[in-house]
């Protein structure tokens, strides 16, 4: 089962991550975007990991409802309504309960992804951050690690890709040959939550 305080793990991993990877996040961005992916991520991610560490809450649906609150607040361009937007459903859809299995979580996110889908109007192949998310959602019935395998895979696949959504597909032709930077932030994310199951078990 898993706890709030796993579900602060993961908040805490992805806040670690993207630190780490903010330049190289922002230098994908700087090729088909507005240069400032890493740095916004950044900026949300360290409010979300204060604000946990202030707040405490106690259930897995309030880590995620309070994570996504902080980085719509925070975090400038899309990439803020996105990823609270994820969050937040995933924290509405896993409710009140004090723990969740990770069938729950996997059902969870599916309602979140479902949330980023409609707002950006982004399917899989638009070279989104849905192109890591999809196949994180498709491989988590064979656990976390398998999922965060894929979202890397996933990411990768965004290379070819021409962008029909968001400020790269304003590049139409030229988007082609570069990862797309939300699919690259959307794996760290499931990355973390992969890392966040390993520090659950150990």
């Amino acid at each position: 089962m898993l706890d709030a305080d796993f579900f602060r793990r993961w908040m805490t991993a992805t806040a670690v991550s993207v630190d780490r990877e903010a330049q190289r996040l922002t230098d994908l961005d700087s090729a088909i975007g507005d240069a400032d992916h890493g740095s916004n991520l950044q900026r949300g991610f360290t409010a979300v990991r204060q604000e946990l560490e202030q707040e405490r809450p106690g259930t897995p649906g309030e880590v995620l409802a309070l994570a996504g609150k902080q980085l719509i607040s925070k975090v400038g361009g899309a990439s803020g309504p996105l990823y609270g937007t994820l969050l937040r459903r995933t924290g509405k859809a896993l409710g009140d309960a004090p723990e969740v299995t990770e069938a729950q979580l996997a059902e969870a996110l599916r309602s979140g992804v479902d949330g980023v889908m409609k707002l950006g109007g982004a399917a899989p192949g638009d070279k989104t951050m849905i192109d890591a998310l999809v196949p994180a959602l498709d491989a988590l019935a064979d656990g976390f690690a398998a999922a965060s395998a894929a979202a890397e895979q996933g990411a990768r696949d965004t290379v070819p890709l021409q962008a029909r959504k968001g400020r790269a597909s304003y590049l139409g032709e030229r988007s082609i040959g570069h990862q797309d930077p939300g699919a690259t932030s959307s794996a760290l994310l499931i990355a973390a939550l992969a890392e966040a199951a390993e520090g659950a078990e150990g």
